[in-house]
């Protein structure tokens, strides 16, 4: 009985972890892409160089870490409600 319990806790974190995992890239990738419009050669001396395209990158995982954090925990307050009733 309780391998049954701690067999499904663990697919539970596991389920949750790879979803976190998915929604994170997600939301970097889709940063990435927003970013492609901004005007980087008004702050950049070169933009399409290799210091450009990686201070591009890590504006993107800035970003869509905070949106995909944004976005998870909202899933995680919407699923707590559900015990308010």
């Amino acid at each position: 009985m309780d391998s049954d319990v701690s067999q499904n806790i663990s697919s539970t974190i596991g389920v949750s972890g790879l979803m976190s995992i998915v929604v994170s890239l997600f939301c970097i990738g889709l940063s990435w892409w927003a970013l492609q419009n901004l005007k980087l050669d008004l702050f950049i001396r070169h933009p399409k160089g290799a210091q450009g395209r990686l201070l591009q990158l890590l504006l993107a995982v800035v970003l869509g870490h905070f949106v995909a954090k944004f976005l998870l925990d909202y899933i995680g307050w919407s699923n707590m409600i559900r015990y308010m009733f």
